[in-house]
């Protein structure tokens, strides 16, 4: 089922959030919800409710940490926060540092960053396991709310080969990440061979839409894609990484 109306709806009012706060819960008093719904939240204000906000003069950089810095004109502590929450370096040139993340993500900075943080000296980590957040976070928005809609944890990738960045989900809950059409046929009758649609990714960059950085508005409300929502909580956004037998650029 396609072609319906989609609307993305911001959730406004939301407060300061610190560890331990129930983001289901906070979200549920601000809007409306209803079953079929998808709850996109930004990564953001996951990682502050997990606790996962670090004092920068709290790393002690080792050698690997100092020597890059000293190459890419980074804070040598941010440069070993990075390398702790990375697999791998990939590429680090011209004051870049991309890596894979333990998580398996493939970005710039192991996703840590110093945005919308109300200390200074605090860099904000991506959740340990974005996929059991947005598990915990549907469990809080049943309990609170009576339905159990979808949850995404966006947050701000760049692609390889584009200008800008969007939204994708690195963790999510009761919705398919992937819609897979190869097999089926397209208008014309002819079987597609590749055609794999990022459903939760494109759901994270519509919700993007009706907030922006210096918004305060940390989550959003997608209506119109029941037909992608699951009573299960699915394979989570682990299903959308490529696995690295069929990466040709590395």
């Amino acid at each position: 089922m396609t072609g319906g109306e989609l609307r993305a709806i911001p959730v406004a009012g939301m407060p300061e959030i610190g560890e331990g706060a129930e983001l289901g819960r906070e979200i549920a008093a601000r809007v409306e919800l209803r079953a079929g719904d998808v709850v996109v939240v930004s990564q953001k204000i996951v990682s502050k409710a997990e606790g996962r906000v670090r004092q920068l003069s709290s790393a002690i950089p080792g050698a690997e940490a100092r020597k890059l810095a000293a190459v890419l004109g980074k804070d040598p502590a941010l440069v070993e926060l990075i390398l702790e929450e990375s697999r791998e370096v990939l590429r680090a040139e011209r004051g870049v540092l991309i890596v894979e993340t333990r998580h398996g993500f493939v970005c710039a900075n192991a996703g840590i960053d110093s945005s919308n943080l109300p200390e200074d000296g605090t860099v904000c980590l991506l959740p340990e396991d974005p996929d059991a957040s947005a598990r915990r976070i549907r469990a809080e928005l049943r309990a609170a709310a009576g339905v159990s809609p979808a949850v995404i944890v966006a947050d701000s990738f760049g692609c390889a080969w584009r200008l800008g960045q969007s939204e994708v989900a690195i963790g999510c809950a009761g919705i398919e990440p992937l819609d897979d059409w190869r097999g089926r046929a397209d208008a014309n009758g002819r079987e597609l061979q590749a055609t794999a649609i990022a459903v939760a990714d494109q759901a994270a960059s519509a919700a993007d839409l009706v907030r922006d950085k210096t918004s305060c508005v940390p989550a959003a409300v997608i209506r119109g894609l029941a037909h992608h929502v699951t009573d299960n909580d699915g394979p989570g956004a682990k299903a959308l990484k490529r696995p690295r037998g069929e990466d040709l650029f590395r």
